[in-house]
């Protein structure tokens, strides 16, 4: 996804063979990735002769929370976070709320990172991620 961000202003269209190549991951397992993006309405695809994919966004419309949640499904430290019912001891566990707290920042950090964001701290090579929670 940061690699079709990075694309988004200077190409139509970005091929997965470039992004498996740049990004020393299969193709093939690209291809996965696409079907849950492309049906969430996250990525447009063209098939054929000068296809390929492009974000259906403006990268700064797109979270890395969304993403996340899309490739990965519901984000849960730890199971009675999102489902109270999921432990019996739920509803008198003090770590439950040392959990809670943690699965609350971490949402909220990957709610504040865009594809923009990312895209732009590749360009400036800003990997240092200085970032106060």
């Amino acid at each position: 996804m940061t690699e079709l961000a990075l694309f988004y202003h200077t190409r139509d269209l970005v091929f997965l063979k470039e992004v498996a190549e740049r990004e020393g991951i299969s193709e093939k397992y690209l291809t996965q990735l696409v079907i849950p993006l492309r049906a969430k309405g996250f990525i447009a695809s063209r098939r054929g002769a000068g296809g390929g994919y492009r974000l259906a966004r403006h990268p700064s419309q797109i979270t890395v929370r969304e993403v996340v949640e899309v490739l990965e499904g519901g984000i849960a430290l730890v199971e009675c976070v999102v489902e109270e019912t999921a432990c019996p001891r739920s509803f008198f566990c003090p770590a439950r709320k040392v959990w809670k707290t943690v699965q609350e920042r971490v949402m909220k950090t990957l709610e504040e990172f865009t594809l923009e964001d990312l895209a732009q701290m590749y360009r400036e090579k800003d990997f240092s991620l200085d970032y106060t929670i």
